[in-house]
Parts: structure tokens; sequence; C-alpha cells
């Protein structure tokens, strides 16, 4: 059977999505439940979503399903009764975005992995079904208040960098499945402690929890809907923000102010900035943070070598481009790659 997909070219999608004048719910959710059939379950996924104009990203393994995703606002409460009459996933929490113009998505895409997020376990006694204790905003605030809580952030460090819980232990890695054996390391003398997991929407700190169990700590929870799910509970229910800066977020938006302060720097000029930005460059695509007046002086550009490739005739830069996979770079600023190019700015 041939894999359903969008046929439509990517420009074109982008023109269609930019002309409608229906506003669009940004909306992530994700479940681990066991699925026998993923490719089956993937196909009547699409069908029904492409049927109410869904756009997004969605990944369906054997283990569950992760998405992120933006729906017409008529369509809203069909796509919710759709969802729900999935037995695993009826009255699944559905995080709304709270700083969003609907325009993050522009075609809708569902792939079958091997598992909805990339952890590197093979021990085959691993058990996502003994997970840590859910906490919701109240409870993480109070939590945070006892000097016998470790928090712990499960995010990449450019996710840290531009925003954080107060007394959050990062742990310095670009991938999830390093920081795993990474945070038991790091706190293998603290197994009786508090210790609180987090990320942006709950599926890694969710996992995490359980892969902390699994290596014999005791106290393990986790924050329940991650920061996107914490925003909307301290706004819905006057608490103070334990979360400082911005969350960052893996759509066009790229973060979601939560409080004004800016606690990182533009990595051109050192100036306070918060702002992660895809180099203009499409050969390159580095991540990195960029103040405004660097955006115009190196015109969303991470070196002058890039800066000089833009300018380029666009046969000479496709014709350069050749070879390169720049999908692999979005999103990516490992720190490996970040340092020396943004480094050549100081040439």
């Amino acid at each position: 059977m041939a894999i359903l997909h969008n046929r439509v070219s990517q420009k074109e999608l982008k023109e269609r999505l930019y002309q409608e004048t229906e506003p669009r719910t940004t909306i992530s959710f994700y479940q681990y439940f066991p699925i026998a059939e993923p490719e089956q379950f993937r196909n009547e996924l699409y069908r029904n979503l492409e049927g109410l104009k869904v756009f997004g990203r969605i990944y369906v393994a054997h283990e569950g399903i992760n998405a992120q995703i933006s729906v017409p606002a008529s369509n809203f409460e069909a796509f919710k009764t759709y969802l729900y009459t999935i037995e695993p996933l009826n009255g699944l929490r559905l995080n709304i975005a709270v700083d969003d113009d609907g325009k993050s998505f522009w075609v809708l895409k569902i792939k079958v992995r091997e598992k909805i997020v990339a952890d590197g376990i093979a021990d085959e006694t691993f058990n996502m079904s003994n997970k840590g204790r859910y906490v919701n905003a109240e409870q993480m605030n109070s939590l945070l208040n006892d000097p016998q809580t470790i928090v712990v952030d499960m995010r990449n460090h450019y996710e840290y960098e531009v925003g954080h819980f107060v007394k959050a232990l990062e742990v310095p890695s670009d991938t999830f499945r390093e920081q795993l054996p990474m945070a038991v390391d790091m706190l293998k003398d603290q197994k009786d402690k508090n210790i609180i997991m987090y990320c942006t929407g709950g599926i890694r700190c969710e996992k995490a929890s359980a892969y902390m169990l699994h290596h014999g700590f005791t106290n393990v929870f986790h924050l329940e809907g991650g920061i996107i799910n914490y925003a909307k509970q301290i706004k819905e229910q006057g608490l103070d923000s334990k979360f400082i800066g911005k969350n960052f977020v893996f759509d066009n938006r790229l973060g979601e102010r939560i409080t004004p302060e800016i606690i990182s720097k533009c990595h051109q000029c050192g100036k306070p900035a918060d702002t992660h930005t895809n180099c203009a460059n499409d050969g390159c695509h580095l991540l990195f943070i960029q103040c405004e007046e660097c955006q115009q002086k190196h015109e969303g550009c991470c070196s002058k070598e890039c800066q000089d490739f833009i300018h380029l005739p666009e046969e000479e830069r496709k014709e350069l481009r050749k070879g390169i996979d720049k999908g692999r770079n979005i999103f990516n600023k490992s720190r490996a790659r970040l340092r020396p190019r943004l480094g050549q700015m100081d040439e």
C-alpha cells in the first residue's frame, strides 16, 4: 500500500498558509502506549487529520505517539473528538501554545520511527510503565522551595541557555540519548533526594524519570506537560513563575516567552539577547542566538563565509550546495559546530 502524504510543493503550501484568514491553534501532545502496527496506525491518522486541515509533525512508533501540530479554530473540537476516539488517547491533555500566531506549520507530516524520542536505551528490562510521579505547577513550586530537591533540565543546552527553572541542573550534552546516562552518573550519590525532571512538553522528562527509577533512584518526579503546561497553569492560577526566560520550541517561533528576563547573550556581540535564528545560508542553517543589531549587520548569517555566500548568484549557490544535507543542521547548535563558525566574525 502506498504511503499517504502531501504532493504539493513547500513553496505553494507556505503561500496557502499565509492566505488563510481563519486563526489556527498550535498544539503539542504525546502518549506512551503500545502500537502493534505503527504503519497502519499512521495511515489511519493521516486520513483523518488531513481531512481536518491539520498541519504539523507527528512521530509514531511501537512505543506511542509524539505530535506538534496546528488546527483551524473551527476544527478544534472535531479534532479533539476524533483524537479521543483512539482509546489510549481518550482524555489526553493537549498542550496549547501560549505565544503563537498559528503559522508554525504548513504541511502535515506523519512519520513512523523506531521510537518517538531517541533515547539510546538497549536494555530490554527497561519499562516505561514504571515512571516517576507527576507534579503540577503548584507542586513544582513547592518542591523547588525544599532544599532536598534537585531539579534536572532534560533539554539540550541551547534550550537551557534561553530559559530554565531556578536551581535547575543542566546536563551538558547535545542529545537526549547522551543525557540519560549522564544524569544517572551526576546524581549517583543523591539517590534518596527529591529528583524532578522537566522538559518542554513532558515527553523527554517522563522517559527520563522512568530511566532514573530503573537505575535505583527512589523519589523521582516529572513535570506534567512540561514547561508548556506549567506556563499555562501559573497564568490561570496566578502563581509565581519559577521558570525564568524563554521556552525554546521546535517550530518556526523558536521560543515562547514565559517571563520578561533575558538570561542569555548574542553569540556574535555578547549583548543580552534570547532570539534564536537559523543561519540565512541554506547550506548551513546553524542555530544560534542573534540580537537585532547583529541580525541587520550580518544579514541573519552566523559567519562571514555564510554572509558572502548568500550574495553569490543563485546558480553558483546551487552548485556549491550540491551534496549538502542541510536538514540535519536545522536546530543543530552542538557546541562543536557552534563556536568555530561564530568565531569567524571576530576575525
